[in-house]
């Protein structure tokens, strides 16, 4: 069994960013296309990476890529659930480790372990109690399935007060059963954090969250998953990615610029763009195999800058559909996220074997922006 770190005592939370994408820009003069390793069908591949599709921005249907669905047991704003399965056409074959520094609702490794994309995984938030709950998913599923049942009978009387009480309660024990029944009840998945640390945002009161029969089976498959080849920290990210080794590949989604260092605690834990820069420029250095998602867009709404030309980084756009806020204010509005992929990690998918569907043996090849 691959020995699991006790996550800390909570630290300073940080998850994931918000919305998500799928799709490619056209390749530049004079570059190497690069193959995909896993996609179910050639209609498929197509409709993940837009080759063959006139629009550079075209859109696409949710991700259908992979016969099983991954079990997702919360929601969590800015999981990339909706993509994940586009992220992995960029898993070079054979990776021993995938590490997520930045785990949030870990919806990559999820989608990773249910197409054995890769044969361990490393687990890490900064939001120390999420990992905690983590911890008890893969350890205790059953366990936590009846607690989670439990609150989710007791609410009936009054849901709202009762979700109140649920998280005065979760702020001073950080029990993780309670924070299970919070991400199931809470407004869009939006983790927020007042000055202190606390958890503050409120119910949504049109719905009771997940039924627990459900979220059993949630539980128990996710267990079945990644127990035992799991390990789970609440570390800063920086050290994760120091022991990285060459078999490993990370996938870090660090918050989004501009939703933690601000008045919106969106995340407790906050990370300024310089500093992923740095951390970036250290993990080039050790020639580390990574994916980053980080800027984006809503619409003409840009969610911060681009990364630096200096890190070398091949940029893709990944569309992520229409967003759920613009929506909830009767406007129609496009997300589009940028993926970054290393030159070692590039190195490696020209090396690595591509997996095929069955059909058709021939490698589908992916443009890339320039």
């Amino acid at each position: 069994r691959t020995p699991r770190r006790t996550p800390a005592v909570e630290t300073r939370p940080a998850g994931e960013n918000p919305a998500s994408g799928a799709i490619e820009a056209g390749a530049g003069p004079g570059k190497r296309a690069l193959r995909p390793c896993g996609c179910s069908t050639p209609a498929a591949r197509q409709a993940a990476t837009g080759v063959g599709q006139s629009a550079p921005h075209a859109r696409e249907p949710a991700d259908d890529i992979g016969s099983a669905r991954p079990p997702h047991p919360f929601p969590y704003q800015g999981s990339k659930r909706a993509i994940a399965g586009r992220i992995l056409l960029y898993l070079p074959a054979g990776a021993g480790r995938l590490i997520e520094p930045f785990a949030g609702s870990a919806a990559v490794s999820l989608a990773a372990a249910v197409r054995r994309r890769a044969r361990r995984f490393w687990l890490n938030d900064s939001n120390g109690p999420l990992m905690a709950l983590w911890a008890e998913i893969l350890e205790r599923p059953e366990a936590l399935a009846l607690n989670y049942a439990r609150l989710w009978r007791e609410q009936r009387a009054d849901r709202k007060a009762f979700f109140f009480r649920a998280r005065g309660q979760f702020n001073r024990t950080r029990e993780p059963h309670l924070l299970l029944y919070l991400l199931a009840r809470i407004v869009k998945g939006a983790v927020r954090y007042n000055a202190e640390g606390r958890l503050n945002q409120g119910p949504d009161n049109r719905r009771f969250g997940m039924h627990p029969d459900t979220m059993r089976r949630q539980l128990l498959r996710v267990s079945e998953l990644m127990a035992n080849r799991t390990e789970i920290t609440a570390i800063d990210f920086r050290a994760v990615v120091t022991e990285a080794t060459d078999e490993d590949v990370l996938y870090l989604d660090p918050p989004y610029q501009g939703t933690s260092l601000t008045r919106d605690h969106r995340y407790s834990g906050g990370l300024s763009c310089a500093d992923l820069v740095e951390a970036l420029e250290l993990m080039n250095g050790a020639g580390q195999s990574y994916l980053v998602s980080y800027d984006g867009r809503t619409g003409t709404k840009s969610h911060g800058r681009p990364l630096p030309d200096r890190l070398r980084l091949r940029r893709l756009f990944l569309h992520a559909g229409r967003s759920s806020q613009a929506t909830l204010l009767g406007r129609i509005r496009e997300t589009v996220e940028s993926l970054y992929l290393s030159e070692s990690l590039i190195e490696r998918l020209r090396d690595s074997k591509p997996a095929t569907d069955g059909v058709s043996a021939k490698p589908m090849k992916l443009p890339f922006a320039g």
